[in-house]
């Protein structure tokens, strides 16, 4: 999840309210990722343990056991106090068995770490279903790293090469070679930036500074590696300026280009979503295909409900050259 605008008082993850329209969603989350497990969706997103939600038809969500009732064992050796609020997940499907990548983080610090946990099953009632935690992957730490290692992503090339693409603030977004495993750097490692805005040179390294971008989100398509992520502030209600923007790369290491040409490593990202009449700001996506439609998934500061996060499911359009649009 987000940096350090984030308030601890994110305890509407557990609120549903009765939804209305098609795909416009009515519950509260943060940072929501989806999968599809048979006949139902399994949606997760920031909150205490992992909050989870499961759907028949995307419009009526119903809440389910979060993954963690207590916080994993080895959280506190890396930030000091943790309540368990667990931030930006990615859910996926591999091995026959469901990967949840997760976050865990000090506000305004990038004292923190992307940890892996699996399950052979998303449905709660199944016999076999339990969450096993596998710890760290990817660590930051004050002083040392330019990057947060917070809101992963997990994608894979045409060679199925495993990329994990996360990042928060500081000097841009990165991706990393994993194992096989899923659980590990691959060796020797392979580092990309594949995402940077402009950042005020004078900062300390501990600042997170004002190059305002995050949540990278790797969605492959028409023979591309679309790059989405998020720009400017999340987590104010009101007061947030969130947008997703989208670049392109034939490579998933990038470079990543935006519609005019510019390079997502230098400042550029094409618009795809923003506040309006109706939202402050909206952000955090992620992107599926589910039985053959392609859709965005992101969390908008509803201006009705005083900046409440809102989910929001839409379909993604292509145009003639390619490119993403609600």
């Amino acid at each position: 999840m987000k940096l350090y605008f984030k308030i601890k008082s994110l305890f509407f993850f557990l609120t549903v309210l009765i939804g209305s329209s098609a795909l416009a969603q009515s519950i509260s989350v943060h940072d929501p990722v989806m999968i599809k497990q048979k006949d139902t969706y399994y949606l997760y997103c920031t909150g205490r343990g992992i909050s989870v939600f499961s759907s028949k038809d995307l419009k009526n969500w119903n809440p389910e056991p979060a993954v963690f009732n207590e916080k994993p064992t080895w959280v506190d050796a890396i930030v000091p106090d943790f309540k368990n609020h667990i931030w930006a997940p990615d859910i996926s499907f591999h091995n026959n068995q469901y990967y949840l990548y997760y976050s865990v983080s000090a506000f305004a610090k990038n004292t923190s770490a992307i940890a892996l946990a699996t399950n052979t099953t998303l449905d709660p009632k199944d016999p076999s279903y339990k969450w096993v935690d596998h710890g760290i992957v990817i660590q930051s730490i004050p002083n040392r790293d330019l990057w947060n290692a917070i809101d992963p992503n997990l994608t894979f090339d045409e060679n199925n090469t495993p990329w994990l693409a996360f990042g928060s603030f500081w000097e841009g977004l990165k991706m990393v070679k994993l194992n096989a495993d899923l659980s590990s750097i691959a060796q020797p490692q392979e580092w990309y930036t594949i995402s940077k805005r402009k950042r005020t040179f004078e900062l300390q390294d501990t600042n997170p500074g004002d190059a305002a971008l995050e949540a990278p989100f790797i969605f492959k398509k028409n023979g591309y590696y679309y790059q989405f992520l998020s720009w400017d502030l999340c987590c104010r209600g009101k007061e947030s300026t969130y947008k997703v923007v989208v670049g392109r790369s034939k490579n998933i290491t990038g470079p990543y280009v935006d519609k005019d040409g510019k390079l997502l490593n230098e400042g550029g990202g094409t618009l795809v979503v923003q506040g309006d009449e109706n939202f402050y700001g909206v952000g955090h996506n992620s992107a599926y295909t589910f039985d053959g439609v392609d859709y965005i998934v992101y969390h908008a500061y509803e201006v009705k409900n005083n900046g409440r996060p809102k989910l929001e499911i839409k379909e993604l359009k292509w145009d003639a050259d390619f490119w993403p649009s609600l």
